[in-house]
């Protein structure tokens, strides 16, 4: 790319994806973090539901358990355990048990989901650089990057919540992704991910956004569990979750990433026909 910034709109190719990771890149319906905060609220003597654990994936673990502390009915049931509603301390006391526990949930949860080693060939066969956003923690990675590697999946760029100023939904892991991976500019990358929170990053960050629909947290099955629905219900589910992810802003919706090639396909067109995201 010649120095200076572009000031004509940009018509060139697609040059890099920025990836989630539970639910979008491994963890087939992003089901160990999910069981964890669960197991964590119940040590503490709260119960609280899988809806509640699942509204706020995608955030920095801490935020995660923050917002969760915040809703009503997990407020109320602290109130009746403790006395009084969730406080920062509570926060940092749950966060606490939290780390080691999602710790040894990840390390069960790096298997790639069907479709993603296919998916990183097709990306470098064209040159597209992958970079990868989270969640988890710098540690936390630290556990999942190796399993996943031996199971074949490495992406050429890993940003953490813990390596910039704040997680999702801000852009920071987006635009450091852009940064490490040396790609500019950010409406010629793509973020992709299974939560509310990728595509409200993803955006924020200038880029395309593309949501997940089956593979992730918005349905929250694993693929056998998915395949047992009756197919009426499966469709209904997956139409709902599609339904959220525009809401929040995504350009397209897929069901996993076995079916997200032909839309990078279509957003390489509608650059080179100079639109923008």
């Amino acid at each position: 790319m010649q120095p200076g910034l572009p000031i004509t709109p940009y018509t060139g190719p697609l040059r890099g994806v920025v990836l989630d990771w539970a639910g979008t890149a491994v963890d087939y319906g992003c089901l160990g973090p999910a069981a964890v905060f669960l197991d964590v609220f119940r040590k503490f003597g709260v119960a609280v539901t899988t809806s509640d654990a699942r509204q706020f994936m995608g955030l920095m673990k801490k935020d995660h358990i923050r917002s969760m502390c915040r809703l009503p009915t997990v407020a109320a049931g602290w109130q009746a355990r403790y006395g009084r509603v969730p406080d920062e301390g509570d926060v940092d006391a749950l966060y606490a048990e939290t780390e080691p526990m999602m710790a040894a949930a990840i390390a069960r949860h790096a298997e790639p989901i069907p479709g993603l080693l296919a998916f990183v060939e097709a990306m470098r066969a064209k040159g597209i650089k992958i970079g990868s956003s989270t969640g988890y923690t710098r540690p936390m990675m630290e556990i999942l990057a190796p399993e996943a590697s031996r199971r074949g999946y490495r992406p050429d760029a890993i940003v953490t919540p813990s390596d910039v100023p704040a997680g999702r939904p801000y852009p920071w892991m987006c635009y450091l992704n852009a940064i490490r991976l040396e790609r500019f500019p950010l409406q010629a990358m793509v973020k992709i991910g299974d939560t509310v929170s990728d595509i409200h990053e993803g955006r924020n960050a200038g880029m395309w956004a593309i949501g997940l629909t089956k593979s992730g947290n918005l349905l929250g099955l694993s693929a056998e569990e998915a395949d047992r629905l009756e197919p009426a219900e499966l469709a209904r589910r997956l139409a709902a979750a599609a339904a959220g992810l525009k809401a929040a802003g995504a350009h397209y919706t897929a069901e996993g990433i076995w079916a997200v090639l032909p839309i990078l396909d279509e957003i390489a067109a509608r650059l080179s026909a100079g639109e923008q995201p």
